[in-house]
């Protein structure tokens, strides 16, 4: 079985009146990467300030790393790592220094401490910058060095709370790398974004957190087949395959380009147009009775290809909002 890095029962949170958490339910493995999605003030860093002591919930339960939130204190710190929406670095200080300040606060020695910084500072590639001020690094070096900094008492749970907002692509890339190589080493991760491609690439598990609640969850494949659009689609070598196709299966479609032809002149028009979109969630099953009716016709298909929503089709279908960015509380 695989062992439970975070386990959430019940999870309850309100500001006075506003309910922020109403009995969350969340379970993330060890050596995975749980994504967090949900439309601004959903609860998402509410989840992770409870998640890493920083806030008291109201009820329910919340296990990391086996240390109650709530009755080991100690117990949670000691196994996390928390980046923060905003980069937590010192400005005046030099990237080495902020990774030397971060060791010792975290006790590991002076002969420890050098060689932890070292060791960072080259896996982050800020080597060369190592000694230089702040100011002089990019948004992205920043980043880096405050998720290395996250790192400095090599946590077993990690949690990113938006890291990559205001990064350009390259740098967004860049982050994405060295999270799969935290994972790939044991760690786990607990990732919220309003990036949805974000979520799309590192995520084992997404969770979807709207008004409090967890709407939905699965892994990015499940998800994309809870929403209504998918299909597969068929091209044909001739406009007769094409014909005898389209009514085998109750509601597909002939594409546009080869549906404006009449059934006597299709065969005039391109090949690349002889193609039948059919309704499907994408799956196996689904995949299998399409193959063994187009068989049983006698059919060949020329070029078969799957398509299923994205995960902004989820988002929007199961919040029913297209606001995906800013912070929330």
């Amino acid at each position: 079985m695989t062992t439970a890095a975070i386990d959430v029962q019940g999870l309850r949170k309100s500001y006075r009146e506003k309910v922020v958490l109403d009995n969350v339910d969340l379970t993330v493995s060890a050596g995975t990467v749980t994504a967090l999605l949900g439309p601004n003030g959903a609860g998402k860093t509410t989840t992770v300030h409870i998640l890493s002591t920083l806030v008291r919930p109201d009820g329910g339960t919340a296990l990391v790393n086996g240390c109650d939130v709530m009755r080991d204190h100690d117990g949670v710190r000691a196994a996390i790592g928390l980046t923060g929406q905003f980069s937590a670095v010192d400005t005046l200080l030099t990237g080495e220094e902020n990774l030397m300040l971060m060791a010792r606060l975290r006790h590991l020695g002076p002969r420890r401490s050098k060689a932890r910084v070292a060791e960072l500072l080259e896996q982050f590639d800020l080597v060369d910058a190592a000694r230089k001020p702040l100011a002089t690094y990019s948004g992205g070096m920043q980043r880096r060095l405050d998720l290395a900094m996250t790192l400095v008492a090599t946590p077993s749970v990690i949690f990113l709370d938006e890291p990559t907002t205001g990064l350009d692509p390259r740098s967004r890339h860049t982050m994405w790398d060295i999270v799969r190589g935290l994972v790939a080493d044991g760690t786990t991760v607990l990732l919220t974004t309003q990036h949805l491609e974000e979520a799309d690439e590192l995520a084992h598990r997404i969770a979807v957190l709207d008004g409090g609640r967890i709407v939905a969850e699965g892994t990015p494949e499940e998800l994309k087949r809870l929403v209504p659009g998918g299909h597969i689609r068929l091209r044909f070598g001739s406009a007769a395959a094409l014909d005898t196709a389209s009514r085998l299966f109750a509601g597909s479609a002939i594409e546009s380009s080869a549906a404006s032809g009449s059934p006597t002149d299709r065969s005039a028009l391109d090949e690349a147009a002889l193609a039948l979109t059919v309704p499907s969630d994408g799956g196996v099953g689904a995949l299998r009775t399409i193959l063994d009716r187009l068989d049983a016709a006698g059919l060949d298909v020329d070029d078969l290809s799957i398509h299923t929503p994205d995960l902004d089709d989820v988002f929007f279908a199961l919040t029913g909002r297209a606001d995906k960015k800013g912070s929330e509380s």
